[in-house]
């Protein structure tokens, strides 16, 4: 190296020393002369082209930067940019002055330097807005935020799947929020790279910057995205660092209302490029330590990003452009909108009601900034708007959606992957659009089946909202204004080793209950065709079935010739943590299964599971079709789903962070004699609540404590007969972190009560 670059300039060498680079090799030149950069980069005609550009663009801007930003340094042929030859490869070379200062990276960093960065980048901004240069205007790469299809192929270099969800979950939202828009934003050449390794701490205090290698032509709103994520991303409060950049920006160049609505969505994409570009360098190139030297702390902050409602961060950014935060209907007059049209008997949650405005993974946003942590929903099984699920309904909903007449292999490919979860005498499957349609068809086979009308239910049983489920469901039956209970119906005590007839020991009170129902069924006034329950009754107060009932219950109903059904509607799908369903708990085989909630994450479906016997049955009866059960929209998002569930490990985080939120809720019991039991399995559990020192249900501590929980940002929901019961559901993505947070400001909210 030394030898020929002396032919090539006119310097006295000291040393010359290799930096650090992302993807071309750097040295610092030690000279009599001064200190200065040679850079070097792979010959290619369109590489040449774009070193010549950032040189001729470096030139223009000395005039008002000079000392800010480097100097390009003529050989002696009078070229800036030159063509070498080593080791028989074409090498492009360049020199460049050396700026003397310290990296903002190994510099304590006040608020007052991010606001002189943002300045700066908007004076430099608006110098570069005067300039044409066709290579850097036609450039399209990696690094340029909007274009992240660049970066979809290294999605794969990420080892973690619930990783690669975040990221595809922002590129989602980059193309539904800032893709529409990209055409009316304004746009310039841009430094697009102010990230602490490029930026320099002189002595007089004044900042500059080095390495224009990343110049692009975009939005000016780009320059801020990049820059506000290196200013955050290794802090703990991301907006308030990210907008002092802003505020020294918007001093230069004003930012308009559409710009401010796109920021957040860009800062995010700027952090998926960064830690796919990581991921792939740290594959291809796993000796480049530089290329790795931010993906840790981009990591952090892009799940810290996913807690900032989209809303906050666009109205502290309007906030900083003088600009009103957003209107949105007040809560007082959402109400009286929405009952307008509604019925009352459609209920809200809370004392304070919550509006809605988005929702991702296990957060939700309302239309006010705030953002919640979901402890409480479990439809969205595999997490709020799962990127691939999303896509899957996107893609398929484009191409095809009808109903089962027609032949596609969407319906027999998604049933297939379904009965692999199941014992193998459960191989047929009908499909409907809820749960509620599939509690009405079960029974439905059920007594087309048996040829009987007797249908044996649980205590507190719920299973859905067609007459034929309420008429099935004790909790609606049962309720001060329900229709009461039919006469082919049969209720049995729930099985409740907690509080109840036979409460105490498990197994024992489990035998206790199964010989009282099976005396019940035996004696009942007409054969029974079913006997259909939930293995945790939900609306029981999460309630597990006593260990050892079911088994016994199952065979005295099938000895006289009845059907079990196992309504897994809440606790299918891995949420037991231990088992993919929540019969298995139990070591019994249905006949037939209900499905519902998570099997769409969101997406309303519903299935019947079955074995041959009964589907036989069924189809010697009239035809039974569903205008939308089994739609290839449907299968395709279920298919997701399952996918998701595996490539995430899902069912193993569920028994995991499960048994660790209910360890943390056992040592809360400690504390809190209120807290009479906790239940449940996996991330489906239950707190009861009661009046200290005995076992009487307190339902004003339970819905004190929710509405508590609330004002905290998290959600959870009470149930349970006198609704003293809080339960806790989540979204299976739901983290130990999480967890933890739940029950931490359960205890602040117990022991305020308490005083």
């Amino acid at each position: 190296m030394e030898e020929w670059i002396k032919t090539r300039i006119d310097f006295h060498f000291l040393e010359i020393k290799r930096l650090n680079g992302y993807d071309n090799a750097n040295y610092l030149m030690n000279t009599e002369e001064g200190k200065f950069i040679l850079k070097t980069y792979p010959y290619s005609l369109d590489t040449f082209d774009l070193v010549q550009a950032e040189t001729d663009i470096l030139l223009v801007l000395q005039q008002k930067f000079e000392g800010r930003i480097p100097t390009p340094v003529p050989f002696l042929s009078g070229n800036h940019v030159d063509v070498v030859e080593v080791n028989g490869k074409s090498q492009i070379i360049r020199l460049l002055s050396f700026l003397e200062g310290s990296f903002l990276g190994n510099t304590k960093t006040e608020k007052e330097q991010y606001y002189s960065l943002g300045n700066f980048l908007g004076e430099l901004d608006k110098e570069l807005s005067r300039l044409k240069n066709y290579p850097i205007q036609s450039r399209k790469w990696e690094w340029h935020i909007q274009y992240p299809e660049f970066i979809r192929d290294y999605l794969e270099d990420i080892p973690s799947a619930k990783d690669i969800s975040l990221v595809q979950y922002f590129l989602q939202q980059f193309e539904e929020n800032v893709r529409p828009i990209l055409p009316s934003l304004r746009k310039s050449i841009i430094y697009n790279d102010a990230n602490e390794w490029n930026i320099l701490l002189k002595e007089n205090k004044d900042l500059a910057l080095i390495d224009f290698g990343d110049l692009a032509y975009a939005p000016f709103l780009q320059e801020l995205a990049v820059a506000m994520t290196y200013a955050a991303y290794d802090k703990d409060n991301y907006l308030e660092w990210g907008v002092e950049v802003l505020k020294g920006y918007q001093s230069v160049i004003s930012l308009e209302e559409k710009e401010l609505e796109a920021l957040y969505y860009l800062i995010a994409a700027r952090l998926c490029s960064s830690v796919c570009n990581s991921a792939h360098a740290r594959k291809t190139n796993p000796e480049n330590a530089y290329a790795s030297v931010s993906e840790e702390n981009a990591w952090k902050m892009l799940y810290g990003w996913l807690k900032i409602n989209p809303i906050e961060a666009e109205n502290r950014f309007r906030e900083v452009a003088g600009l009103p935060k957003k209107k949105v209907l007040s809560l007082e007059d959402s109400l009286i909108y929405r009952n307008q049209y509604l019925s009352s008997i459609l209920s809200v949650s809370y004392n304070n009601p919550i509006k809605m405005e988005r929702a991702a993974f296990q957060y939700m946003y309302d239309a006010y900034g705030n953002t919640f942590l979901d402890a409480y929903n479990n439809i969205p099984h595999v997490g709020h708007s799962h990127p691939k699920v999303v896509e899957a309904g996107q893609r398929q909903m484009a191409k095809l959606n009808t109903n089962t007449r027609y032949l596609y292999d969407l319906l027999p490919e998604y049933a297939e992957k379904l009965f692999a979860k199941f014992p193998s005498s459960l191989n047929r499957v009908f499909f409907v659009n809820s749960g509620s349609a599939a509690s009405d068809l079960a029974v439905r086979m059920a007594k087309w089946h048996t040829q009987r009308e007797g249908i044996a239910v649980v205590e507190h049983g719920y299973h859905g909202n067609t007459q034929i489920s309420i008429d099935i469901s004790d909790y609606k039956f049962n309720n001060p204004k329900g229709q009461g209970k039919k006469e082919n119906i049969l209720k049995v005590p729930i099985p409740d080793a907690y509080r109840g007839k036979y409460a105490g020991e498990s197994e024992k009170s489990g035998m206790a209950y199964a010989k009282e129902a099976k005396g019940l069924i035996n004696n009942f006034q007409m054969p029974i065709a079913a006997f259909i329950a939930e293995p945790i009754v939900g609306c029981g107060g999460q309630i597990p079935l006593a260990p050892g009932y079911l088994r016994e219950v199952y065979a005295a109903v099938r000895a006289q010739g009845g059907l079990c059904i196992s309504d897994e509607v809440q606790t299918g799908f891995g949420r037991v943590g231990d088992y993919f369903w929540g019969f298995e708990q139990h070591a019994v085989v249905p006949d037939m299964v209900i499905l519902g909630k998570p099997m769409g994450n969101g997406h309303p479906m519903g299935a019947v599971v079955c074995n041959q016997e009964v589907a036989e049955s069924f189809e010697k009866g009239v035809e039974f079709f569903s205008s939308f059960g089994g739609n290839p929209v449907s299968c395709a998002i279920g298919l997701a789903v399952l996918e998701v569930m595996e490539e995430e490990g899902l069912q193993e985080n569920a028994k995991v962070v499960g048994n660790y939120y209910k360890s943390l809720f056992l040592e809360l019991q400690k504390n809190h004699d209120c807290i009479g039991d906790v239940r449940g399995s996996g991330l489906f559990l239950g707190v009861d609540l009661v009046k200290p020192g005995t076992k009487e249900e307190d339902p004003l501590l339970a819905k004190t404590i929710k509405n508590k929980l609330r004002e905290q940002f998290i959600l959870i929901s009470t149930d349970g007969p006198k609704d003293s019961v809080l339960k806790t559901k989540p979204p299976l993505i739901f983290t130990k972190e999480n967890a933890l947070q739940v029950v931490e400001e359960m205890s602040k909210a117990l022991s305020k009560n308490q005083k």
